[in-house]
């Protein structure tokens, strides 16, 4: 598959992992602190900040019963109606153009997850590189169809989807005119175990729909998306804060400036070791080849004396003949007389 470009990134299978800092609503309703999130993350490595616009009422409407009210004790958001949630985790669309600025001065760039038809119009006044999908989203097919007419790569999660689903979103895309499409592989919960991630899906995923796949990650820590690029994985998003402590409602999985510099190092490592497929000695091996085992005399010995293992024997180092020849050596003859330590070669022999 060919590699996908914007904004000075390149995707691809023979570049270094995208790594993506996901604001979301971390911010806190304070631009000053949404800035200082951006310098952090540039600080940290980061190739991008991510934001997502949207108002309550883009998202939802105002009302406190049913399904519009969080239950749920085992969710971060428990005793908020959705409309709430969404008040208090929204960006400001007045804050955007100072936002993007700033990644800009910091040399990252920014980017966001639209979540309706009026999000994607006033982000292409923004210019917007590459448009994001998040899982929730990738059913709104009507959404789906915007921004894929803006010719725009897009980056697309697969959380809470089935197969079919995922293959509809595609096919909505790739018909509307969508052309650099990269899937993330998702587990839309918060935090997410690294026992329900299932990372070999990515290079299935990759393989079934031809394009580039990574990870939207909401584990703790950095082993899953190390893994990931093992695996694959090209595009790492993952939530980013300040600091946990401080609150916020994504903070309790996002990492901090320190964590997200790991993430950073530790995904750029596992992609440099992947290589190709290899056998044999490196030249940066020759070295060390010194210090394999091989067949040394280890008495005095005379010309004409037999070799037993009382006087040869297979030590380091690695400058004699080699550990297979060992056996074949023992009962024949030195030619000459040597002393203790010297390499056993061919030309002493018989």
């Amino acid at each position: 598959m060919n590699d996908i470009q914007f904004a000075g990134i390149t995707v691809g299978n023979n570049h270094k992992p995208f790594v993506i800092a996901e604001m979301s609503g971390n911010h806190n309703q304070s631009l000053e602190r949404a800035l200082s999130i951006i310098d952090a993350a540039a600080d940290a490595g980061a190739h991008a900040i991510k934001l997502q616009t949207y108002t309550p009422d883009t998202l939802t409407i105002d009302v406190s019963h049913g399904e519009f009210f969080i239950s749920d004790p085992k969710s971060l958001w428990e005793g908020k109606n959705l409309y709430e949630l969404y008040k208090e985790a929204y960006t400001p669309w007045e804050w955007h153009k100072a936002l993007f600025d700033r990644a800009k001065q910091r040399g990252i760039f920014c980017f966001s997850t639209p979540f309706d038809d009026s999000a994607v119009d006033f982000l292409e006044s923004l210019d917007m590189p590459v448009y994001k999908i998040a899982s929730f989203e990738n059913n709104h097919l009507p959404l789906l169809k915007k921004i894929a007419q803006t010719h725009k790569p897009v980056i697309m999660s697969t959380g809470i989807s089935t197969l079919a689903d995922v293959e509809i979103a595609v096919k909505t895309l790739r018909e509307n005119g969508c052309r650099d499409l990269i899937l993330l592989k998702c587990t839309s919960t918060y935090p997410a175990t690294p026992e329900n991630t299932n990372i070999l899906t990515i290079p299935h995923m990759a393989n079934l729909f031809d394009c580039h796949v990574g990870l939207s990650d909401h584990t703790m820590g950095v082993g899953t998306a190390v893994a990931a690029v093992a695996l694959g994985a090209r595009v790492i998003e993952k939530h980013f804060t300040l600091d946990r402590s401080e609150g916020g409602v994504d903070s309790a999985f996002s990492m901090e400036p320190a964590e997200f510099k790991v993430l950073i190092e530790e995904t750029e490592r596992a992609f440099q070791s992947l290589g190709k497929v290899t056998y044999g000695i490196l030249k940066d091996e020759e070295k060390s080849l010194g210090f394999k085992r091989s067949v040394y005399v280890i008495a005095d010995m005379e010309a004409g004396e037999e070799f037993n293992q009382s006087n040869i024997r297979i030590i380091r180092p690695g400058h004699g003949l080699a550990p297979k020849y060992f056996e074949m050596l023992l009962g024949k003859k030195i030619n000459k007389s040597v002393k203790k330590g010297t390499a056993l070669t061919f030309d002493l022999i018989g």
